[in-house]
């Protein structure tokens, strides 16, 4: 769930991007797993899905570094676009769902995309990657 105020837009990166709407400032925690809103699957739920089911998730999930599941973040935290050099990293929540969550590692200024390195979180990103060329 994103714990700051945002918006999406058209990206430099890739398609639909996530674009902050207040200051962030390094350290500020930018989004955490909330079990009840967010949601995990495992590949046997995904595989019992209907085909356009599983392709929206193809689209839209990471496969979670920590837990091997498929996270889908209901809100527009989707919309994260991958960055060698991102403004926000993982980090581990002391007293919070094992997904953990993301917090800014510089500040972020009003109107700047939000990025991650998807690297670091998603166990399936080249695929993904190649899936996409």
């Amino acid at each position: 769930m994103l714990l700051v105020k945002t918006k999406i837009a058209p990206s430099k990166i890739h398609g639909i991007g996530l674009f902050a709407d207040q200051f962030i400032s390094k350290g500020t925690i930018v989004w955490k797993f909330v079990p009840g809103f967010d949601m995990k699957f495992t590949q046997e739920e995904i595989e019992t899905l209907p085909q356009t089911a599983r392709e929206f998730l193809s689209t839209y999930d990471y496969v979670s570094n920590r837990t091997g599941y498929h996270v889908l973040c209901i809100d527009n935290a989707r919309f994260y676009n991958h960055s060698k050099t991102p403004n926000t990293t993982d980090i581990e929540l002391e007293g919070t769902d094992e997904e953990g969550g993301d917090v800014a590692v510089r500040d972020i200024q009003v109107g700047e995309e939000i990025t991650y390195d998807y690297e670091m979180g998603d166990a399936d990103f080249q695929q993904k990657l190649n899936q996409k060329k």
